[in-house]
């Protein structure tokens, strides 16, 4: 029998929305409430996505506990990451070429219209993670994201605070930052930068960053890469800057059973919100209260150059040069040893100057 569906017009596309009564999660959302969630979110969603690549994250089948994750090592899973356009995609799917840090390329959905975001989300894609590029530029990032990863111990509330602190760093240089929730338990900031820099750039201008953030609240923050070094602390994830290293968009959904969202906050809220305030259900009347709280991020695009001195800074005056790349990176030129601490080959004794 043929899989049951409907028809939705979106613009000037009709997109199909096949087994629209799936179950999605505990919430109660079905997959026709996903697909009229991006719909209700639309200028929103859209301004996140828009000419860049995406890579889908598809949980065709729901997202249930006894889902089968696909992983590096084992890519078969029932819920997966889809960079390449998949094939019989409409011709009306624009799609940008880039290039992975392997060397190998792909060509990813690139969003134009928001057809593109339904017809997206009718292939069970939970979570939309667009690179920091455009279609026209993909080796020069235009956006800057400050990643506030609540460790062991830590929570959603102190994420909050060193949030704060990153406003004050931002108010320093001049710039403006736009925080969202992750939808899970951190914090992220984006900024616009001018598109004049390299992925290598961008990145040293977030670890430069973060270890500002760490200079001012070294007790509750932390760049340190590996987790056993971190302690309870909020971990600033600087390699979310890294080519092909990607996070979920603005009003993205995230596969956990109650259906929570990426949510654009202002700053003047974030003290007084949770993240699971915000879900598929909930964020529809939000958008129809306040419109996109993100809707003025393109308005400027900041000039990097004081990040990158504090990072050469860094280096020069205090011995600090790069840090670890992800483990499935090619080794990268200034990188440090990629091994956990605990690993490292300890040196051996020098041997005493007594002889027998």
């Amino acid at each position: 029998m043929a899989s049951p569906f409907v028809e939705i017009e979106v613009g000037e596309r009709t997109v199909k929305v096949t087994n629209p009564e799936r179950h999605f999660a505990d919430a109660g959302v079905r997959k026709i409430d996903l697909v009229n969630y991006v719909l209700s979110v639309g200028d929103g969603i859209l301004r996140a996505l828009y000419d860049r690549p995406v890579t889908m994250e598809r949980w065709p089948g729901g997202v249930r506990d006894d889902v089968k994750r696909a992983t590096r090592e084992d890519p078969h899973g029932d819920a997966f990451y889809q960079k390449r356009v998949p094939k019989g995609a409409p011709d009306w799917v624009e799609t940008a070429h880039i290039a992975f840090p392997s060397g190998r390329t792909a060509d990813e959905v690139a969003p134009t219209e928001l057809a593109t975001i339904a017809w997206m989300a009718n292939l069970g894609t939970i979570t939309y993670h667009p690179w920091p590029v455009r279609r026209d530029d993909v080796d020069h990032p235009d956006e800057l994201r400050i990643d506030l990863d609540p460790q062991p111990g830590t929570d959603f509330t102190d994420a909050v605070r060193v949030a704060h602190e990153a406003h004050g760093v931002l108010d320093d240089l001049g710039w403006r930052g736009f925080p969202k929730t992750s939808g899970n338990r951190g914090l992220h900031i984006y900024v616009r930068v001018e598109p004049r820099w390299t992925f290598t750039d961008v990145r040293h201008a977030a670890i430069a960053f973060g270890r500002e953030l760490e200079r001012r609240m070294p007790m509750e923050v932390t760049t340190k890469w590996w987790k056993e070094e971190r302690g309870q602390r909020i971990f600033v994830d600087y390699n979310q800057n890294a080519r092909d290293r990607t996070i979920a968009s603005a009003y993205s959904a995230r596969p956990l059973p109650h259906a929570p969202v990426s949510a654009p906050l202002s700053w003047d809220e974030i003290d007084a919100v949770a993240p699971t305030d915000f879900t598929v259900l909930t964020m529809p009347a939000r958008f129809a209260a306040l419109g996109d709280l993100h809707r003025e991020i393109d308005d400027v695009a900041h000039d990097m150059t004081p990040l990158l001195e504090w990072y050469e800074r860094d280096e020069r005056d205090a011995g600090l040069g790069d840090m670890p790349y992800p483990p499935d990176y090619p080794k990268m030129p200034g990188e440090p040893m990629r091994v956990q601490p605990s690993r490292a080959k300890k040196p051996a004794p020098e041997e005493s100057g007594d002889q027998e």
